[in-house]
């Protein structure tokens, strides 16, 4: 395997360090959550032209699938969303490489085998016969029943439980909303307590009568994306890249490990670039106090996520960098070399200084914009759902989506923020719209992106020699809104024991010789100069 085959995962922390260390002048306890944005990529991996998603000798299939379709009565109102339906299955079928495991199922009051047919225990295997049986068995679906999407899920996951495959994801798609979760086997919420962490779920709307909460719903609980044609012919196509994305997966799970010190607490973290997903820890590290959560069916792509740690400052240094957290990558052993980054701190400087302690990160405050831009939308579409007694809170919402859009800078959020709009620049919301347009702005809502890098700093001209005279910042202080490189190896340490461990002068704390900060309970700098 050449160097151009091995995947690299990267990672970033961007954070403002400084916290409150006392409380206000009027005796309020003060804030001190840290927040963190981690910029996590992964690249390469793909061998090369021909060979995506193709798995590794000796490694099995990456990739179990179940492909549901919403075969209740309303698919055929109109009909060309059930035959659409069937194409795009059809078409998805006939992307999956030989050797991988896959199922049909059909939704309706309950959830149906379609292929490899009713009460078969295992899911078929991908061959040129096994594609065909189940274009067959596609084409002659029909539709009828009612909607209950628990159930579907459910069946899914029963076909996924033992499958060794290392991606496992479902693609589910229905024109309505779960209207008879009331009569199902499993209802909604047990399903999706039972489906969590067994696979990964896009979920895709069709036609005029679909539900965005409903899709959003099911998708940040079970890790995927919540998507939406505006026209059937458009889901095939979408059908195709969807797969091309799967079977092109570079890894197939990435854990985030938080290591905090002693007094740090976690008290979240979640994806917030592509959508925002809640993670649930899992126990990891020595001591019980590492937690590790658990990303999946990562492309070559770069997602971000919010870590939010509380500290107690007593007894701490003042302006000194302290580290609360150490973040590390996993990546469970899939056949191919992965390339993983080094360790990173999240760090803290308790300071006494209100104007340093109110400074936030740049990545914080996207995400809280985005947060506004999508509670705007949904106080819009409440109050457009009232009629004329909604409309002036519709229009002076829909203004105010417009506002964080054009702050944020997302284009696409604008765009289709703008379909809504009678006309560029009014700020209010047009005649005519069905509720399927709004359900298409929910979605485009809860899409986010990263910040559009910032050009190229001109080269810096040569420092005069002899003293500074002032404005400018010290070597190694935090850019404006940011923090600062961590310091590297470079620099005074302390010595290094006979038994390659060094040792904290201050907690007497032991841990590996390049260790740059204090595992222990000061989390101070061991090695390089402070910033």
């Amino acid at each position: 395997m050449t160097v151009a085959e091995e995947t690299e995962v990267t990672l970033a922390v961007g954070q403002q360090k400084e916290l409150p260390l006392a409380p206000d002048p009027a005796g309020r306890h003060p804030d001190r959550e840290m927040h963190a944005i981690l910029e996590i990529g992964v690249r390469g991996g793909r061998g090369g032209p021909g060979r995506t998603g193709a798995p590794v000798p000796g490694t099995g299939p990456a990739l179990a699938e179940v492909l549901i379709v919403d075969t209740s009565r309303s698919m055929l109102h109109p009909a060309a969303k059930l035959h659409a339906a069937k194409d795009a299955t059809v078409a998805a079928v006939r992307m999956l490489p030989d050797g991988t495991a896959f199922a049909v199922l059909s939704g309706r009051f309950d959830a149906t085998l379609v292929h490899p047919g009713p009460g078969s225990p295992v899911l078929a295997v991908a061959g040129p016969a096994e594609r065909e049986a189940a274009e067959r068995a596609v084409r002659i679906l029909d539709a009828d029943g009612g909607t209950a999407i628990g159930t579907w899920l459910d069946l899914a996951r029963r076909l996924l439980k033992d499958q060794p495959a290392p991606v496992k994801h479902v693609l589910l798609l229905t024109d309505g909303r779960n209207e008879h979760d009331h009569r199902a086997a499993m209802a909604l919420d047990t399903a999706l307590d039972a489906c969590e962490g067994r696979f990964v779920c896009d979920a895709w709307g069709i036609g005029d009568d679909w539900d965005a909460e409903l899709l959003l719903r099911i998708t940040r609980r079970l890790h995927g994306r919540a998507r939406a044609v505006r026209a059937e012919s458009e889901l095939t196509r979408a059908y195709e890249e969807l797969v091309a994305g799967l079977l092109g997966t570079a890894v197939p799970e990435l854990r985030i490990r938080l290591t905090p010190t002693p007094g740090t607490v976690i008290r979240q973290v979640k994806q917030v670039v592509p959508n925002e997903q809640e993670l649930t820890p899992v126990p990891a590290g020595p001591g019980g106090r590492g937690a590790e959560y658990v990303t999946r069916a990562w492309a070559e792509e770069v997602r971000h996520f919010q870590v939010v740690l509380t500290a107690d400052p007593t007894g701490r240094e003042t302006g000194e960098d302290l580290q609360l957290a150490a973040v590390e990558i996993v990546v469970p052993d899939f056949g191919r070399p992965v390339r993983l980054p080094a360790p990173q701190p999240v760090l803290v400087r308790w300071t006494d200084n209100p104007l340093d302690a109110s400074r936030q990160h740049p990545g914080v405050r996207r995400h809280e914009l985005y947060q506004q831009a999508g509670a705007a939308v949904a106080h819009a579409y409440r109050a457009w759902l009232r009629g004329t007694d909604g409309r002036a809170t519709a229009d002076r919402e829909l203004a105010r989506a417009l506002a964080l859009a054009g702050e944020l800078g997302d284009a696409q959020l604008l765009g289709a923020l703008r379909l809504i709009e009678t006309a560029p620049g009014t700020g209010r919301v047009r005649s005519g719209l069905k509720d399927v347009d709004w359900q298409h702005l929910i979605l485009s809502s809860a899409l986010t992106t990263p910040p559009e890098p910032p050009a190229p700093a001109p080269p810096a001209r040569p420092r005069p020699s002899g003293p500074r005279t002032g404005g400018g910042a010290p070597p190694g202080s935090a850019p404006p809104g940011g923090a600062a490189d961590p310091p590297g190896s470079a620099g005074p340490a302390f010595p290094v024991r006979p038994d390659g461990l060094v040792e904290c002068p201050d907690c007497r704390w032991l841990g590996p010789a390049d260790s740059v900060y204090c595992g222990g309970d000061c989390g101070r700098l061991l090695r390089g100069s402070p910033a």
